[in-house]
């Protein structure tokens, strides 16, 4: 890790505060040249199933299952399925060029599947990852500079920039200047923020912004689920894993099915999640305040709203006795959650708008959730998984098809 100042860098421009994490030399004039490829090219392949290794082997991944599961994904095995899936070889695609990505503060690996869409769509890639230290992203980038180490993925190190720099930084107003695509990651006020710095009149943002999540569950068919412990621990990993930050992580639960079973399922669901918290997870005392006022503010606002008897600060239920359009204001973190008894999943029509990201589901077949998405047609909801797999990370994110958006079609007649 270096200081901008001490490394050899091409650039008019002196950024203080910066810290180049890889490569050690970069030559912004080098690096402005690099051609293009086709997406998911098979030296692409082969990097990121080396670095899939490494990570897997990595005694330090092993302690951070975020980590793990990034190595998991880069195998070279599920990146032919996804090249099967995204690539058409009737058509010519090459990369953009220059991909800016400014990642979140808050998900300390997401910066790894922005850098591997950048890959895989044959772009060259610079990355701002979050100012906080984490361990995970210590990890990557120590393998990845392991492996460009080897001459035969030494190119990489002419493809990929990684580096930290706090928002005050005017870094971010040059790197726009010179990108062809810019991919920002965080809140609604951040983006904003970061979109005053212009692009080139071609280029343009991917924004992933501030998104709301929420879970339906059939309690007629969990009250006969043998395995409950696993569908607590499934939404415990959408849950808590990221103190329930992430986009992804349902906030909302709505619950079908009889008024008996709801009442019973809800009694067995939560105490499972409980039980598994205690074991796993610890609640910091400023996010209980937090919890607190939040439950306050949704008092306050919301019309015969009841929470639930807790007997500490790990699980926390809002019951609603009606669902409101603005519900998605109401939410907190560490485990904040509002419910609802709904007639049907079509009820979720009335509150479901842009801010809709994920919807986790169990018990629900595949075609009524395509019924309700084709009859209703609403405005949000990206992307719908079964409970345990919203953090799982998919070329199409947001609604977007990451792949084609960063790359271009050559179009020969």
């Amino acid at each position: 890790m270096q200081k901008l100042e001490a490394v050899v860098i091409l650039m008019k421009k002196n950024f203080k505060e910066l810290e180049l994490l890889f490569p050690k030399e970069f030559k912004i004039e080098e690096f402005r040249n690099t051609s293009s490829e086709e997406p998911f090219s098979n030296e692409s392949i082969n990097f990121l199933d080396v670095l899939s290794k490494n990570l897997l082997n990595d005694k330090k991944s092993k302690l951070y299952p975020d980590v793990a599961t990034f190595g998991f994904y880069c195998r070279k095995a599920n990146i032919i399925k996804l090249k099967e899936k995204h690539v058409n070889t009737e058509n010519i695609r090459l990369g953009r060029g220059i991909i800016f990505h400014i990642a979140p503060s808050n998900v300390p690996v997401n910066f790894a599947y922005s850098l591997l869409c950048g890959i895989l769509s044959g772009n060259t890639n610079i990355v701002r990852v979050p100012s906080k230290h984490f361990e995970q992203i210590e990890i990557i980038i120590n393998a990845i500079e392991k492996i460009s180490k080897e001459s035969k993925y030494e190119r990489f190190s002419k493809r990929i920039v990684l580096l930290r720099y706090n928002r005050q930084n005017n870094a971010t107003n040059y790197f726009s200047s010179i990108c062809d695509v810019r991919v920002i990651w965080g809140g609604d006020q951040s983006i904003l923020e970061i979109r005053k710095n212009e692009l080139p009149p071609r280029a343009f943002d991917i924004t992933f912004a501030d998104r709301y999540s929420l879970c339906a569950i059939n309690a007629d068919e969990y009250i006969k689920e043998e395995r409950k412990d696993k569908i607590a621990q499934a939404f415990y990993n959408d849950t808590y894993l990221f103190d329930q930050n992430a986009c992804t992580a349902p906030h909302l639960i709505i619950w079908l099915g009889d008024k008996k079973n709801v009442k019973e399922s809800k009694n067995i669901f939560w105490k499972k999640l409980h039980d598994l918290a205690i074991l796993k997870y610890e609640v910091q005392p400023v996010i209980s305040v937090d919890k607190l006022t939040a439950l306050y503010t949704q008092s306050i606002q919301s019309e015969n709203i009841k929470k639930q008897d807790s007997i500490d600060n790990l699980v926390w239920r809002i019951e609603l006795e009606k669902l409101s359009k603005n519900i998605d204001k109401y939410r907190s973190t560490s485990g904040y959650f509002s419910e609802f008894h709904a007639k049907s999943i079509s009820e979720l029509s009335k509150i479901v708008n842009r801010k809709y990201q994920t919807l986790a589901y169990y018990g629900i077949k595949k075609s009524e959730l395509e019924y309700f998405i084709k009859d209703r047609k609403p405005s949000g909801i990206d992307r719908i998984v079964p409970i345990g797999k919203t953090t799982d990370f998919s070329l199409t994110w947001d609604g977007y098809d990451l792949i084609e958006t960063l790359s271009r079609k050559v179009d020969i007649i």
